[in-house]
């Protein structure tokens, strides 16, 4: 059986990326919604609408447990998901708690996500329960999403963007800036450079993280040896162009749901 990764376009790859190499005798299915990227713009009902139909289709090949390499699907779906299906179901989610955590200045933390996640419940409530001195600021990013699904990571138009939305922001304040949307890991050395923040998350935290769920969940009582090499078996399902793509290993600063 397969673990599938499923995103809305290619944000899921840095996290798949990580699970071919240290689970390199696992079958993997890659799904990127492409017809419908990018979903933190939509409504919450039309981004469930597109999970749940992307969920019946995984069901259809073979998988074992889906990881849900996308925070705006997490937040809008995962809850609800889980109900409907009894294989694991494998979440993400902005790692403000860990930025905090890792802070014993009690610097400032900026969020960067896409519109749905920073409206969502799940956001809220996670600031509500850690951000106990109000230190996390949230904002969306879109545009992000769109200059990813071309393959425009540090161009004029994207310094532009981020220069602008970064406008308001005094960074030397800010000692983490978390990127809650798989699909922002791509700008990560563009953004570190604009935003000069004096931290940022471990490059490999939750990469690994979401491998070690995968193992913890599915894979643990069939003792496999994991191995630091790539892994060849990788089917790619896409509703329209099956996509990959080489990177080099840095994955978002989010957490495993």
């Amino acid at each position: 059986m397969k673990i599938a990764f499923f995103d809305s376009g290619i944000g899921g790859l840095s996290v798949l990326h990580h699970a071919m190499k240290v689970l390199p005798h696992e079958q993997f299915i890659f799904f990127a919604d492409e017809d419908n990227v990018p979903y933190g713009t939509k409504t919450t009902e039309q981004v469930f609408q597109y999970v749940s139909d992307a969920f019946s289709f995984l069901m259809t090949k073979d998988v074992k447990a889906i990881v849900v390499a996308c925070n705006t699907a997490t937040s809008v779906a995962v809850r609800e998901l889980r109900h409907q299906y009894k294989i694991p179901i494998i979440g993400m989610e902005p790692a403000a708690k860990k930025a905090l955590d890792m802070d014993t200045e009690r610097n400032r933390v900026l969020v960067i996500a896409t519109p749905i996640t920073v409206r969502g419940h799940k956001i809220k409530e996670l600031i509500e329960k850690y951000d106990t001195e109000s230190l996390v600021d949230l904002l969306a990013m879109p545009d992000l999403v769109e200059f990813a699904e071309h393959m425009d990571f540090s161009s004029p138009a994207v310094e532009d963007y981020i220069r602008r939305q970064f406008a308001p922001y005094d960074f030397s304040k800010y000692a983490n800036l978390v990127l809650g949307c798989t699909h922002f890991n791509y700008f990560k050395e563009t953004l570190s450079a604009l935003s000069m923040a004096t931290k940022e998350q471990s490059a490999n935290s939750s990469a690994s993280s979401i491998t070690a769920k995968v193992w913890n969940i599915c894979l643990r009582p069939s003792n496999i040896i994991i191995r630091e090499r790539p892994s060849q078996n990788l089917t790619n399902c896409s509703v329209s162009t099956p996509i990959w793509t080489s990177w080099n290993g840095f994955i978002p600063s989010s957490d495993i749901l």
